[in-house]
């Protein structure tokens, strides 16, 4: 089995501001997603100013999911695409 600990592309980019921002969500998106991420009876201040409680679990699982499912989405899609540019770099190699 291969390990892939520190082969495996990131998910996330640098924006011009420092800050790193998953593929395929806004900076804000991003924030939202990471707040959400804490566990569901802690108390989370989002980006849009709204607290999360406890007792919100049910909506701040359902956004969790949403944000991570465009996440997962756009990142395989650029896994793709960085699979069909690496092909085309690889054009020297005889598949006959």
């Amino acid at each position: 089995m291969i390990d892939q600990r520190h082969n495996a592309p990131r998910r996330y980019f640098v924006d011009a501001q420092g800050h790193r921002v998953l593929i395929g969500l806004s900076a804000e998106e991003t924030a939202e997603f990471e707040a959400l991420d804490l566990a569901p009876d802690e108390t989370v201040q989002l980006a849009s100013g709204i607290c999360v409680r406890e007792g919100a679990a049910a909506r701040h699982e359902i956004r969790w999911r949403e944000l991570y499912a465009k996440h997962e989405g756009a990142w395989r899609a650029w896994i793709v695409q960085s699979q069909a540019g690496r092909a085309q770099d690889l054009s020297f190699v005889n598949y006959v």
